[in-house]
């Protein structure tokens, strides 16, 4: 099978794609036949060796899988064979094999072709997470999402709505304001050419928003927090901005707001059958039309280093995905 490979801990240019030998799954787990998969920006902090997870090298990068399963292993029953299906599995992705824990597996719906899929599961099961769980938002609040034109960002303008919240997307450009806008965000600010203070208070007045969803970190971060109400929650999602704040703890006391922290990854594995019921959720909205996930572009597993430079250079709009087979 042939496999973009991370030999050595670099840039994407020094990813090297390989033929390399067929993978065999072990006790409880399957090997995906991988149809696509997702780009997401742990990928690049990976193959950098600045994330928390450190594979052994060498390793595919890529975690957001989807495909189907073509074998399994001990003590796993031979009725997923053939299956779609869909998978986190923090590397391993940009591939044509991909092996997953079967626990770990969720079953593709029928009516979700896989160039969506590859982008559905870690931008949706992050947002997801973040809104219902951590934020525990609720009906009639305002949701302010910052970096609402990136994958996650669209899934929580979307999320957000169906949640019944007011949703202010943030976003750098207005190319990435209109696909918020289409998402069904109910204001729009620019923080390239406006101040998100002053944005803001025009829009919610002095009261602040309820929560902030925060995948972007550095300077927005400190301006949304200031920019809370009483009682609100400030999400703390990611940093695509590649600066990771430090702001005054006494802000949170004189807002009398929670600063919280979001690992999906983490609750997945720890809370599989809560996460399972928000996927549940998900699929749901997503059969009545209610979530139209968004991917700007493909790209072939030849070009997946291209990919990643992309999505680090912040010039992606909703998904990329790496498309391995039809």
């Amino acid at each position: 099978m042939k496999a973009l490979l991370c030999e050595t801990f670099g840039p994407p240019e020094t990813l090297v794609l390989k033929e390399v030998a067929d993978l065999v799954p072990e006790e409880g787990q399957v090997r995906i036949a991988t149809e696509a998969c997702g780009v997401n920006f742990p990928d690049t902090l990976i193959i950098e060796n600045k994330y928390q997870f450190k594979p052994d090298l060498p390793f595919a990068p890529g975690g957001e899988v989807t495909g189907i399963v073509d074998a399994v292993g001990n003590e796993v029953s031979q009725k997923l064979l053939g299956i779609p299906v869909m998978c986190m599995t923090l590397s391993g992705g940009f591939a044509e094999q991909t092996l997953c824990k079967a626990e770990d597996l969720i079953i593709r719906p029928h009516s979700m072709p896989s160039i969506i899929a590859a982008g559905f599961t870690m931008t949706y099961g992050t947002s997801m997470h973040a809104l219902k769980q951590r934020a525990q938002l609720q009906s009639g609040e305002t949701l302010l999402v910052l970096g609402a034109g990136g994958g996650v960002g669209l899934a929580a303008v979307e999320i957000g709505k169906q949640m019944n919240a007011t949703v202010i997307a943030a976003a750098s450009s207005a190319e990435k304001l209109k696909a918020a806008q289409d998402a069904g965000a109910d204001h729009l600010i620019d923080y390239s050419q406006q101040d998100l203070r002053s944005a803001l208070k025009d829009i919610v007045g002095k009261k602040g928003v309820d929560v902030v969803y925060d995948p972007v970190g550095g300077d927005l971060f400190e301006a949304a927090l200031r920019s809370t109400a009483w009682g609100g929650r400030v999400l703390v999602v990611g940093f695509a901005s590649g600066d990771i704040p430090k702001v005054p703890v006494n802000l949170a006391l004189l807002k009398g707001c929670s600063i919280v922290g979001v690992f999906w990854g983490a609750f997945r594995l720890n809370y599989t059958e809560k996460d399972n019921e928000n996927f549940k959720e998900l699929f749901a909205w997503y059969a009545q039309g209610k979530l139209k996930p968004f991917t700007s572009k493909t790209y072939t597993l030849n070009e997946a280093a291209l990919a990643l430079n992309d999505l680090k250079n912040r010039s992606a709009i909703g998904k990329l995905i790496i498309q391995i087979s039809s």
